[in-house]
Formats: C-alpha cells, sequence, structure tokens
C-alpha cells in the first residue's frame, strides 16, 4: 500500500511542467539537507506546494516566473471553497512562502509574490492540562507486575520531562545517564536534547529496568526502553493506550491524550517559576513563540487564584 501510495505522488509530481517540477524537488531537498526536518514534515511541505502547482498548472502556468500573488490567493480561495479549515489554509501559504524564498536566493525567481501577502489571523486555542491532583491521580498505576512497572515508568517520563511520546517509545537505554539523573531524548528532524529526570520518574524508571523489563526479555538483547509483552520495542499507539487507560482509571474527563502530560509539564514548570527559556530547551521547541503558549496558562491559573482568595476578586 505504501508503494502504490508513493507510486500515485510520483504519478502528480511528473505531471507538473519540468520547471515547476524541478523547482519542488530542488526546494524539498533544501529542506532536507539544510533543516533536518522530519520525514512528515517533509510531506506535509510537498503536499502543500503540489496541490498549488497543480492548480496553477490547471491555469497554464508553466514556469516559477509565472506565479503571481492573484494565483496564491485564488488557491487559498479554493481550499476553503473545499472546506479546509483556516488553519490548514495557513499552513499552504507558509509552505509556499518557504518555497517562493528559497526559488529566490536561487534566482529562479525576479520577485516574491507572496512578499506583501497577509496570513490569515488564526486564534490560537490553550492545550489541555491537567492539574497536579489530576496528574497524581493518571500517574498512580497500581500492582507490580512487569506491565504495571513498564506503565508507571512510561508515564512519569513523558510528565516528568515533558516528553512527545514518540520520543519516549523510542528511548534507548543509550540515552538514559548511568545515575538516571537526565535523559538524552530524541526529537523531531532528529534533534537531542538533554532533560532532567525528577526524583519520582528516576525511581520508576530504575524499577522497570532492574525487575520489569528483564522479566519481559527473559536474556535477550534490545536496546528499546520500553517494550512490549512479546519482548518488541513499544510503538507509538502503545504508547497512547497506556495514557487513555490510566486515564480511564482515573476517571479524568476529556480525550486525555500523551500530549496532556507534555502541556502539563510546561504549565507546571512555569507555575513554580521556571525560567521560560529553559521550559523551551527542555520541550525542545525550535522558537520560543510556540512556549509562550503556556504563559498564558500561567496568567489564566494566577487570575483565578486572585479570584479565589482576594477580597474583591
Amino acid at each position: 500500500m505504501g508503494r502504490a501510495r508513493a507510486s500515485t505522488k510520483e504519478t502528480a509530481e511528473e505531471a507538473l511542467p519540468p520547471e515547476l517540477a524541478r523547482g519542488l524537488d530542488d526546494f524539498l531537498e533544501a529542506l532536507r539537507v539544510e533543516s533536518g526536518l522530519a520525514k512528515n514534515t517533509l510531506s506535509a511541505y510537498r503536499g502543500d506546494v503540489s496541490r498549488f502547482l497543480r492548480s496553477a498548472r490547471d491555469a497554464g502556468v508553466r514556469r516559477w516566473r509565472q506565479v503571481d500573488t492573484e494565483l496564491v490567493v485564488a488557491h487559498l480561495e479554493e481550499l476553503r471553497a473545499r472546506g479546509a479549515a483556516e488553519a490548514s489554509v495557513a499552513r499552504a501559504l507558509s509552505a509556499l512562502r518557504m518555497c517562493m524564498r528559497h526559488l529566490l536566493q536561487e534566482n529562479q525567481l525576479a520577485a516574491d509574490p507572496l512578499a506583501r501577502l497577509a496570513g490569515p489571523r488564526l486564534r490560537r486555542s490553550l492545550p489541555h492540562v491537567l492539574d497536579r491532583l489530576e496528574v497524581e491521580r493518571l500517574l498512580a498505576v497500581p500492582g507490580s507486575s512487569w506491565r504495571a512497572l513498564r506503565d508507571r515508568a512510561l508515564l512519569e517520563v513523558l510528565y516528568a520531562c515533558g516528553a512527545r511520546i514518540s520520543e519516549a517509545v523510542n528511548l534507548a537505554t543509550t540515552a538514559i545517564e548511568p545515575s538516571l539523573r537526565v535523559l538524552v531524548l530524541r526529537g523531531k528532524g532528529g534533534k537531542t536534547r538533554v532533560v532532567p529526570l525528577g526524583a519520582r520518574a528516576r525511581t520508576a524508571l530504575e524499577q522497570w529496568l532492574r525487575e520489569g523489563r528483564p522479566a519481559v526479555l527473559r536474556g535477550r538483547k534490545s536496546e528499546a526502553v520500553f517494550l512490549s509483552r512479546s519482548g518488541r520495542p513499544f510503538d507509538r499507539g502503545s504508547g497512547w493506550r497506556v495514557v487513555k487507560a490510566a486515564a480511564a482509571r482515573a476517571e479524568l474527563s476529556g480525550d486525555v491524550s500523551p500530549h496532556w502530560l507534555r502541556h502539563s509539564f510546561a504549565s507546571h514548570l512555569l507555575e513554580g517559576g521556571a525560567d521560560l527559556r529553559a521550559v523551551q530547551e527542555m520541550l525542545g521547541h525550535a522558537s520560543i513563540a510556540t512556549t509562550e503558549i503556556y504563559t498564558h496558562l500561567d496568567a489564566e491559573h494566577v487570575l483565578s487564584l486572585h479570584r479565589l482568595y482576594h477580597p474583591r476578586g
């Protein structure tokens, strides 16, 4: 099936006029080599730019220099007419902006046709966050079986490090510092970062590594920290199911996901007075603007305390 999808993608791109196809390939190769973006991100850029180029081709465009602002605006309006969310439209425009800037640097464009085009104003929704008592309930995995030890260690790592679920389930034993004080997480684009491990997470992880994991491996070799019953490395879906089961057991409301623990990690650090830049580093955000959304959560927390305790709140 994957091969069929790839074949379909190649057929669609081969149908593009040669100059447009070459420019697209050059742009994607530059992103891959220079930016180190993840495969999923590169695939999203390819899809967004390819859709525009097919629309441009149907309008008679054969060369990059024929692309103008009106053509891009018409494409974005077409996306909206097809029911695309405003966030999807903004992402498509962002991909086209990056592509045009690249082509301008490569002298394939005389001017950037999107230089004066404003993007849609998006209202950023605040992420879902658990309060401290809810986190405690979520992390309270009962029992001492190998499964309980594994699930408790995984949940503790997600909350203690603010790890993405893919970073946690792909954790290797070589990424654990011997004293269990820090973990080395491999994030988007293969970028690594070192994140401190708190005392409770350290205890849970140590117990899993010492008691639970050897019982699963039964003498076999594996570098994966988190394992399934058969001894295979955990995958993203398995990690999600651990979180979902814990949320159901804790009777938490809402569609709790692993990312809620990541959001809670950041929000609780800022509530406790952590530096925003330090939180950015621990989350692995490329831009501090991404991390700043948690300051709004912190402000909401302060306002709620004021309303609760101030005589004129």
